[in-house]
């Protein structure tokens, strides 16, 4: 096993401090001055670009730019006087932290509501900007509704941050890639057919796609526009007849690529986007988008130029979270791809860890570094979580040179991370033990592997949701007043992005489940100020044998879990049954690729309690 000094670089990810709270007084004063020249009262900075996807590239993230924080979600209100962050629970840790308190309030949206902080807040007759292409309608319509008898007036206007980003970053320069049969198991032409049989249902005459998750899902395309997600940035409209159109910038495009696509789309330059909305809402016909997806100027464009909307939910959403066979072989394959980086990077923790001096970024590098051995490994699926003790126990942690901090011997490791393979996404959550635990956190590690368990062995009729079982996972936390604030479960994409819908496991997700959905399971606990513990599994719905219209899950991640943080006298004997099974199989799938040094520590590791 590699030596502690011998840690290499990071290729997919790097630690420079994004956040530079100084900077927050001069940008603020600087976006007031606009607003001054502009007449505006207030400007609504939202985390968000025009695909409203969960990361951004760098020329978009205004909400960082203007306030220092970099979380996946968040919304700003700039006033010529004040300024507020609005943020969710994982991020009221890390807001503060990375923002100018002294200037900016930071309020969690689970008990602020903006719109409301905003009607207590603002003056009567003002004037608050927003830019229209950042902004979904359900969004603005959520702000508004507390507005409506304030007299505050909420203005569609051009960004004014960008005006004043003078050093703002080059758009993304990724490539297109256009996948073969083999990885998708299902050609551009058939995927168009079945949108269409949905389209001709609903008696749409188009569909507009802003999402480039769905896009490169139905044309079998993938880029490198967003960091650690393999999109190419653009949009998609399909007729009901006719060819498609492709909205991506001409520099991503080569003549393999064009002949690749050629039949079943037009390629158009990105800019051209608004333009061809305009003629598509020509003659009234009837044009579907989503509303919790695409961005109010999409509707307004449509409705200025007299289309009949159909608003309703992205149709490539559902048909993408039901992976086919072809998706679904490869995400196995991925999931022991990553279960042999694991169990080598998890020996050499073992053996490294407890002698001192690692740090949260030696840790991550490592990681990297081990499932950069195999040829397949593109990029990470996200930005490694690693929190050592008490950063544990904040849940979205990203370490940086700033906050990097050295893991003691006796401390609980909290590691969330996870890799683009060719053949499909990983998503894993361990925590692990650096020397002598103690009771407590034994009893805190239990009843989260106890949730993940149940979470796992759970068996249901058709059309039940995430929202009917999030409750499996968290009631041995519930049994003594402890619980956790983030959902227990997401959807994941296959070869795409780490987080998708429309289906996942918490009490927002009300989609019925369906075969080839794949989902996150990671129950955790944090004891702020002391240590975090989560443990997440990728898990796979399938038909159960039980009885006809029954569904079950499948476990994709292989690797071990640390038998020394469990209380086995907690543990029921079904589900000490289900962890020694999970171990010989984690045993059986990885140790044979594996060296008889590293091989040992696998077989100690999931040995049966």
């Amino acid at each position: 096993m590699p030596a502690q000094s011998a840690i290499p670089d990071a290729q997919f990810q790097t630690f420079e401090e994004k956040s530079d709270p100084a900077q927050v007084a001069p940008r603020l004063a600087a976006l007031r001055a606009r607003l001054a020249e502009l007449d505006i009262d207030g400007f609504l900075v939202p985390r968000s670009d025009v695909h409203q996807g969960e990361y951004v590239p760098d020329r978009d993230a205004r909400l960082a730019y203007v306030t220092g924080f970099t979380g996946s979600a968040g919304l700003a209100l700039v006033t010529r006087d004040t300024a507020a962050l609005f943020v969710d629970s994982r991020y009221t840790l890390q807001a503060p932290g990375q923002t100018d308190t002294a200037l900016v309030s930071v309020h969690d949206t689970t008990t602020v509501n903006p719109g409301e902080w905003m009607a207590a807040n603002l003056p009567s007759g003002s004037r608050v900007g927003f830019d229209p292409w950042l902004h979904t309608p359900r969004q603005l319509a959520a702000l508004s509704e507390p507005l409506n008898k304030t007299g505050i007036e909420l203005v569609a206007i051009a960004n004014p941050v960008d005006a004043i980003w003078t050093d703002r970053p080059a758009a993304p320069q990724g490539p297109l890639e256009v996948l073969g049969h083999n990885r998708t198991g299902k050609a551009a032409a058939e995927k168009l057919a079945d949108l269409r049989a949905s389209m001709d249902k609903e008696g749409a005459d188009a569909v507009v796609f802003t999402l480039p998750e769905s896009m490169c899902w139905l044309f079998n395309v993938r880029g490198r526009d967003i960091p650690h997600n393999p999109f190419v940035l653009g949009f998609a409209i399909v007729p009901a007849e006719g060819t498609p159109t492709l909205f991506v910038a001409d520099n991503k495009l080569t003549d393999e690529n064009r002949a690749a696509l050629g039949d079943v789309a037009q390629l158009v330059e990105k800019s051209g986007f608004e333009a061809a909305l305009s003629g598509l809402a020509a003659g009234g016909k009837s044009v579907w988008f989503d509303p919790e997806t695409a961005p109010l100027q999409v509707k307004s464009v449509l409705s200025d130029n007299g289309a009949r909307l159909i608003e309703k939910r992205d149709p490539v959403l559902l048909p993408k979270a039901r992976k086919n066979d072809a998706e679904l072989s490869g995400m196995r394959e991925a999931h022991k791809i990553d279960g042999i980086a694991l169990a080598k990077f998890l020996a050499w923790f073992d053996e490294t860890a407890p002698q001192g001096g690692l740090t949260e970024i030696d840790i991550v590098k490592m990681l990297e570094a081990f499932r950069r051995e195999d040829p397949t490994a593109v990029d990470v699926s996200f930005e490694t979580i690693s929190g050592s003790g008490p950063n544990g126990a904040i849940v979205h942690y990203r370490v940086s040179e700033k906050t990097n901090r050295t893991l003691a011997p006796g401390e609980l490791m909290l590691l969330d991370s996870g890799a683009q393979y060719l053949s499909g996404t990983t998503d894993i959550t361990r925590t692990m033990a650096t020397g002598s635990v103690t009771d407590r956190q034994k009893d805190h590690f239990t009843r989260v592997l106890k949730g993940m368990i149940a979470i796992s062995r759970a068996r249901f009729p058709k059309g039940t949701n995430g929202a009917q079982i999030d409750i499996l996972a968290r009631q041995f936390l519930w049994q003594v007043g402890l619980t956790y604030n983030h959902g227990t479960g997401h959807g994941v994409g296959a070869f795409l992005s780490v987080h998708e819908g429309p289906a996942g496991i918490s009490p927002r997700y009300t989609v019925p489940f369906e075969p080839g959905m794949v989902l996150s399971n990671e129950p955790g606990f944090y004891l702020e100020g002391q240590y975090g513990i989560r443990i997440e599994n990728l898990i796979v719905v399938r038909e159960s044998g039980v009885a006809p219209g029954y569904l079950e899950f499948e476990t994709l991640t292989l690797a071990p879990i640390d038998r020394r943080l469990i209380a086995v006298d907690m543990l029921e004997p079904v589900e000490r049954d289900w962890l020694n099974t999970y171990h010989a199989r984690v045993a059986r799938e990885i140790g044979p690729h594996l060296d008889a040094s590293t091989r040992a520590w696998l077989d100690k590791a999931t040995a049966a309690l």
